[in-house]
């Protein structure tokens, strides 16, 4: 028995629904999704780690996995040259305790937030804190943000985006 995780593109939008396809036929799937925080309340809670993408784990053996590509939702499995495109176990758990993380840190918080707005920090060595968002760094759940420090100087330090919510402002009293 050879277990392995392959990976299968899905169709546009459509991870969900091929990951429930795929539950329903008795298929181990992993299908990373991050906690949002949408502005829209009817807005999906969760969106893909990877979009357009959902990992399966199957016995290469005994599987025919061209039955795998003709399931409703599903585009086609990733190969390079011909040969299908597995992913080591240890990339899969690092992959999952990643999501697990940033989702037990409240989610891709920094999504709802923009640059020159005002955060406060909740948790790390300036936990307490207030900032001003600079950036959110592409291609990673980290920001940087602007710390007020010694005579008024802004000093940029980065941290996880789970580290920082938005401050509520209190109100002006007339």
């Amino acid at each position: 028995m050879t277990l392995a995780w392959l990976v299968i593109r899905s169709k546009p939008n459509r991870e969900d629904f091929l990951a429930r396809e795929l539950e329903s036929r008795d298929v181990e799937v992993f299908h990373p999704r991050l906690l949002a925080n949408p502005v829209n309340p009817r807005a999906r809670r969760f969106k893909p780690y990877f979009p357009g993408y959902v990992f399966v784990r199957v016995d290469v053996e005994k599987i025919n996995t061209s039955s795998l590509e003709h399931i409703p939702g599903a585009a086609n499995l990733v190969s390079f040259g011909g040969e299908l495109a597995s992913v080591p176990d240890n990339i899969v758990h690092a992959i999952r305790r990643k999501v697990e993380e940033t989702n037990a840190a409240g989610g891709e918080k920094a999504a709802t937030l923009h640059p020159g707005d005002l955060v406060e920090i909740e948790h790390g060595p300036f936990a307490g804190y207030t900032a001003i968002l600079d950036a959110s760094l592409p291609g990673s759940e980290r920001v940087r943000v602007l710390l007020r420090m010694l005579e008024k100087r802004e000093l940029p330090v980065e941290m996880p985006a789970g580290f920082i919510k938005a401050r509520k402002t209190p109100k002006k009293k007339y």
